[in-house]
C-alpha cells in the first residue's frame, strides 16, 4: 500500500480506538481525522467537505424538524394514550407496546419516540404491577427494529442511499424498497421480543423503585424563629459546605426557594430540604438555631409552581462523567440540585457529593420549571422526564403535524419529488403552520449527529483515494473465499460488531468504501451488500452502547451489561439470519 494508504488505515484504527475508549464525542474524533487527513495531504478540501454537502445530511436534517414538530405538538403522546389501554396480560401488554413503536420508528427517528415512551410505560407498568424493566429493554430493541422498514427509518439507511446515489444515481432506492425485507425482520424479532425476550430478563429494580420514597435520601430541618441563625445568609448559617448534605430548597409561607444561592436569607420557620446520608442529621443537629421539622408529609411530595422534581439519565458525552457531583459544581452550571442517584436499579449509597457519575446514571433532580426546556436536547443527558406535576401537551394540532408527515411519505413514495426535497418542503410547512417553533426546530437538530455523518465522509474518501479501501478489501475477501454469498456473510458480520462499539454512521460509512471495492472486484450487484450495510449497522441489540436507545432505558431499567447480551445476543442473531436469507433473493448477485 502507498504511504496515504498507510496513513488513511492508521487513522480509522485510531478514530475507532478513541470512540471505545475515551469520553470524546464521536463528531469531535471525525472531524479532528478530517483534520489531520486534510493536514497530511490525504485528501483534498473538496473531499473533507463533502459530507456538508450530502442530500442524506440534509435529509435527516429536515426530518429532525418534522420530529420536532410531532414531539411539539403531542403526537406521540396522544398515540400513547389511546392505544396502552388496560391490558389483562404481561404478553398482551408488550403487544400493545411493541407494535405503534415498530410503525412509528418506521418513520420517525426513534430516540425522541423512546425519550416520550420512557414515562409513559414507567406510569404504566406501575398501574398494570407489571415489573418496567420487563418493558423497557423490548420498547427499545423494537424501535431499532422499526427503523429497518423505511429508508427514512433511521439516519443511517439515509446516509447509506445517499453514498451509493453519489457512485451510481441510476441505483435510486424507493421509500419502501428495505420493507421487502426490514418487515420480515421486524416481525420475526417481535414475535421473540413477546414470547422469548421477557423470559431471559431476570428480575430487576428499576430508578423508580430506588426514588420512590423521598424520605429516604432527604432530611428536613426548621429554623427556629427565636434562635440565632434568623435574618442570617445560607453562607453565613455555615449551610454551604456540610460534609454529608447540601441544602436543596426552602420552603416558606406556602411557596418554595428551589437550587437555593449562599446569599439567601433565611427566615422564622423556614422549612429546610436537605439531600445526603442519614448520618448527616447529627450534622444538623448540632447547629444551632435548627429544629427538626414538625410537618408530617414531605417537602418533596408536594407540588409547587417554583420547582420540578425532574429524572435525568447521564448519557456518555456527560462533562461530568468521572467527575464528583460537588467537584463539578453541577448545581452551578444547569441550575439544578442532585437529590439522589440511581445505578444499577439500585441508589448510590454514601455521601452524594463524593459520587463519581457514569454513563446511564439516573439523577432526580430537584430544578426550576425552565430547565426541562434548556436541557432537553443537551448531550449531556439521554432523557429527562418530570416526575411530579408532568403537564401533557396541547394536542390541537398533533394530527396536522402527522398529516405534514403523511404527506411527506407519500410524496416521495410516489416519486412525485426526491425525499429531501419532501422533507424540505415538510419542514418548511411545520414551521409556517405553528407545528413547530424555530427554536424547538433548532433544539431537535441533533448537532451531534450531523458532524458526525458530515465528517465520517471525508474519512471515507481517505479510504476509497488512498487506495486502503482496496487493501482492506482484498482481505475482507480472502476472509469470503471470493464466493458472493461469503462476502454478503462477511459483510454483515463486520459492519454489526463495529456498530456494537462505535455509532451505527460511522461504522456503516467507513466500513461502505471497503464494501464497494469488494463488490468491484467480483464484478457483483452491489445492492445485496448496501442492503446488508444498513440492516447490519441498525442491529444493535447487543450492548448498552451500541444504540442511544439501549442507553436511555438501560438506568431506568436498572439493567446490567449482560442482561443486553443474554436478550440482544439471540436478537442479533435471528435478525442475522432472516436478513441474509432475504436479502440476495430480493437483491440477486
Amino acid at each position: 500500500m502507498p504511504l496515504a494508504a498507510w496513513l488513511s488505515f492508521a487513522v480509522v484504527i485510531a478514530v475507532f480506538g478513541l470512540m471505545v475508549f475515551s469520553r470524546l464525542g464521536p463528531d469531535i474524533i471525525l472531524l479532528g481525522a478530517v483534520i489531520l487527513l486534510l493536514t497530511l495531504g490525504v485528501i483534498e478540501p473538496d473531499q473533507a467537505l463533502a459530507g456538508f454537502s450530502s442530500t442524506g445530511l440534509f435529509t435527516v436534517a429536515f426530518l429532525y424538524v418534522l420530529v420536532a414538530s410531532i414531539r411539539e405538538t403531542g403526537g406521540i403522546d396522544l398515540i400513547i394514550r389511546y392505544v396502552l389501554g388496560r391490558p389483562r396480560s404481561e404478553g398482551r401488554a408488550l403487544v400493545r407496546l411493541l407494535l405503534p413503536v415498530v410503525s412509528l420508528s418506521g418513520f420517525i427517528n426513534n430516540t425522541p419516540v423512546v425519550a416520550t415512551y420512557i414515562p409513559a410505560v414507567l406510569s404504566w407498568a406501575r398501574r398494570l404491577t407489571l415489573p418496567a424493566h420487563r418493558l423497557l429493554m423490548p420498547l427499545s430493541f423494537a424501535s431499532i427494529l422499526g427503523g429497518t422498514i423505511t429508508l427514512f427509518g433511521t439516519s443511517t439507511n439515509l446516509v447509506v442511499h445517499g453514498l451509493l446515489l453519489e457512485r451510481d444515481p441510476q441505483l435510486a432506492m424507493g421509500l419502501f424498497d428495505i420493507a421487502w425485507v426490514g418487515v420480515p425482520v421486524a416481525l420475526v424479532g417481535l414475535v421473540y421480543l413477546i414470547l422469548v425476550g421477557p423470559r431471559l430478563l431476570p428480575r430487576r429494580r428499576g430508578a423508580e423503585a430506588a426514588f420512590e420514597n423521598p424520605r429516604e435520601f432527604t432530611i428536613e430541618m426548621e429554623v427556629d424563629p427565636a434562635g440565632p441563625l434568623v435574618d442570617r445568609t445560607v453562607e453565613e448559617a455555615g449551610l454551604r459546605h456540610l460534609r454529608e448534605l447540601f441544602l436543596v430548597e426552602i420552603e416558606r409561607g406556602g411557596n418554595v426557594v428551589s437550587v437555593v444561592g449562599p446569599g439567601e436569607r433565611l427566615k422564622g420557620g423556614d422549612r429546610l430540604v436537605f439531600a445526603g446520608t442519614s448520618d448527616g442529621a447529627v450534622e444538623l443537629q448540632q447547629i444551632r438555631g435548627l429544629v427538626p421539622s414538625r410537618h408530617g408529609e414531605s417537602s418533596l411530595e408536594k407540588d409547587f409552581r417554583e420547582r420540578r422534581l425532574v429524572e435525568a439519565v447521564v448519557s456518555d458525552q456527560c462533562q461530568f462523567v468521572g467527575q464528583r457531583i460537588r467537584d463539578g459544581h453541577f448545581r452551578t452550571l444547569y441550575g439544578a440540585a442532585v437529590l439522589a442517584v440511581c445505578r444499577g436499579g439500585e441508589r448510590v449509597a454514601g455521601n452524594l457529593g463524593q459520587v463519581r457519575l457514569q454513563p446511564a446514571d439516573v439523577l432526580l433532580l430537584e430544578a426550576r420549571p425552565p430547565f426541562i426546556e434548556r436541557h432537553r436536547q443537551s448531550r449531556d443527558f439521554l432523557l429527562i422526564s418530570q416526575v411530579n406535576g408532568a403537564a401533557r401537551p396541547v394536542h390541537e394540532k398533533a394530527g396536522l403535524a402527522w398529516s405534514i408527515l403523511a404527506g411527506v411519505v407519500v410524496l416521495a413514495a410516489f416519486g412525485v419529488m426526491s425525499l429531501m426535497n419532501a422533507a424540505m418542503l415538510g419542514a418548511a410547512l411545520a414551521l409556517l403552520t405553528g407545528c413547530c417553533s424555530v427554536g424547538a426546530a433548532k433544539r431537535g437538530l441533533d448537532t451531534q449527529v450531523l458532524l458526525t455523518i458530515a465528517a465520517s465522509f471525508g474519512l471515507g474518501a481517505a479510504l476509497e483515494s488512498s487506495g486502503a479501501a482496496a487493501a482492506l478489501a482484498e482481505g475482507v475477501l480472502g476472509l469470503a473465499a471470493g464466493s458472493p454469498l461469503g462476502l454478503l456473510v462477511a459483510v454483515y458480520v463486520l459492519v454489526s460488531l463495529l456498530t456494537a462499539v462505535v455509532t451505527n454512521n460511522a461504522a456503516a460509512v467507513i466500513t461502505f468504501p471497503i464494501v464497494m471495492a469488494a463488490v468491484d472486484t467480483l464484478g457483483v450487484n452491489p445492492m445485496p451488500y448496501v442492503v446488508a450495510v444498513m440492516f447490519a449497522a441498525s442491529a444493535s441489540f447487543l450492548t448498552p452502547i451500541g444504540y442511544q436507545t439501549n442507553l436511555m432505558v438501560h438506568g431506568p431499567g436498572g439493567y446490567r451489561f449482560s442482561d443486553f447480551l443474554r436478550v440482544g445476543g439471540p436478537l442479533n442473531l435471528l435478525t442475522a439470519a432472516v436478513a441474509l436469507a432475504l436479502i440476495p433473493v430480493v437483491w440477486p448477485f
